[in-house]
């Protein structure tokens, strides 16, 4: 870090007269994949970061973190029985949400794939805020379900250590992607504890109604997080498509079937037709309804090896019911008198909205062979993941909402995006406030912007 912006001529002494600036606290939020993840030994303790790392990648990945849904408790578990995934808690929560490999190698080199809320944090803290006081972090192991009660019980936990760390005073959440839902759910489940605790809630390209391209496509090829030469390090697609068939989160951000669509999303599938002996193409589509039963026949042969057992991983139907309800609280959540709202989402990008997969001229004959086939997508306007169009519908009365345009992980280090942050928090007003009545007056300008 830099140090803070109570930046004092008497070498960085505190106790020279100063006063702090008086900030009210922030708790920050991740999204999918972004939080630091352990596989923790449950008979010695001994834990290996699994999510992210470079080396050796897909091989720790498909040991630790490859997961079933138990659909008698909710929970999707490692495959591994003898480990559990764990969120690391250090630095009050940052170290998990900062930067995602912290490896010396990434850090050398500034990947800045990997570097998820870091310049966020590093903003904050030269404004003021002071870890520990007033800013915290809450990673959470992203393959679970938004409201599934470990999560619930954790931001509740977090908030409340936010809330009585800095002298009883509310909290501004700042969420990106899907820990919007999360929170939504959260405030959704348990609408009293989140008037006690939050004062402001700042939201970051949140797929509040889904995000149909990338999502449905996860669920029928996989993901891939980083693009170019750094994928070869990384995990590949198809393991990473192994464990989101058994992510209640990844079907928490289907489509919103119930959403007033400008345009339908859809999946497009060029079939293979015959017809005394014949052969012809046909475009079939379908809409999120029908998109189920495309994937229950896409998926209907999808397995894994795991040690040598063959493990089937099917389109999961007692997840879609789980994340039907799910949808049902997101829908049903209302906010709560005395929270101040802003949205932020990203715009000017290729977003993609329908897939399509096969062509006219090399069709698919069996749907099967989607899991096997490269997707192409029809685009919308957004961050390149979450269309503007789903990220601004929160259904909330906002104090503002934005576009700003960025790209999905790069909105978080965006400086449209901080200045907007600022602004929300009061920090330059508060700064300026500060600088008038502290011996850091006569400081060089820079020990006090908040850049």
């Amino acid at each position: 870090m830099f140090g803070d912006c109570s930046f004092c001529p008497c070498f960085g002494n505190r106790n020279c007269g100063q006063t702090e600036p008086d900030l009210d606290p922030v708790l920050l939020v991740s999204g999918m994949g972004g939080s630091v993840l352990h596989a923790k030994r449950k008979k010695s303790g001994l834990e290996t970061r699994v999510w992210v790392r470079i080396l050796l990648a897909d091989l720790e990945f498909k040991r630790k973190v490859w997961s079933l849904y138990n659909p008698k408790t909710g929970y999707t578990e490692s495959l591994d029985k003898d480990t559990e995934i764990v969120v690391p808690e250090d630095d009050y929560g940052l170290y998990a949400i900062d930067i995602l490999d912290p490896s010396f190698i990434l850090k050398l080199i500034h990947f800045t794939e990997v570097y998820h809320f870091h310049d966020m944090i590093e903003m904050l803290v030269k404004c003021g805020y002071k870890k520990g006081t007033t800013l915290f972090g809450y990673g959470y192991d992203f393959r679970q379900s938004n409201r599934i009660d470990k999560l619930m019980e954790g931001l509740k936990v977090k908030l409340e250590t936010a809330y009585k760390a800095s002298g009883n005073r509310k909290v501004t959440l700042i969420t990106h992607s899907m820990g919007g839902l999360l929170v939504m759910c959260f405030m959704s489940l348990h609408k009293d504890v989140f008037s006690k605790f939050v004062n402001k809630w700042i939201t970051i390209a949140s797929p509040f109604q889904g995000a149909p391209g990338c999502i449905n496509d996860s669920l029928l090829t996989g993901l891939q997080f980083v693009e170019g030469i750094a994928s070869f390090f990384f995990v590949s697609r198809w393991t990473m498509h192994q464990l989101l068939v058994e992510c209640p989160s990844i079907y928490e951000m289907l489509a919103n079937p119930d959403f007033k669509w400008r345009k339908q999303p859809q999946i497009k599938v060029w079939r293979k037709q015959s017809n005394d002996g014949e052969s012809s193409a046909k475009l079939e589509t379908y809409g999120p309804v029908e998109s189920i039963s495309l994937f229950k026949e896409a998926l209907r042969n999808n397995e894994l090896d795991y040690n040598g057992n063959s493990i089937a991983l099917p389109f999961n139907f007692a997840i879609l019911d789980w994340a039907a309800g799910t949808r049902q609280i997101i829908n049903n959540a209302q906010l709560p008198d005395g929270v101040s709202y802003y949205n932020i989402y990203g715009t000017s990008y290729d977003t993609p909205f329908d897939v399509s997969y096969g062509s006219e001229t090399s069709p698919i004959e069996d749907l099967s062979e989607i899991c096997h086939t490269m997707p192409k997508y029809s685009f919308v306007d957004g961050d390149g993941t979450v269309p503007a169009e789903s990220a601004k519908a929160d259904g909330f009365p906002a104090v503002e909402r934005v576009g700003v345009p960025a790209e999905h992980r790069e909105l978080l280090r965006d400086k449209t995006v901080f200045e907007l942050i600022k602004k929300w928090l009061g920090v330059d007003q508060k700064m300026s406030k500060h600088s008038k009545s502290s011996r850091v007056a006569d400081a060089p300008p820079n020990h006090h912007a908040c850049v």
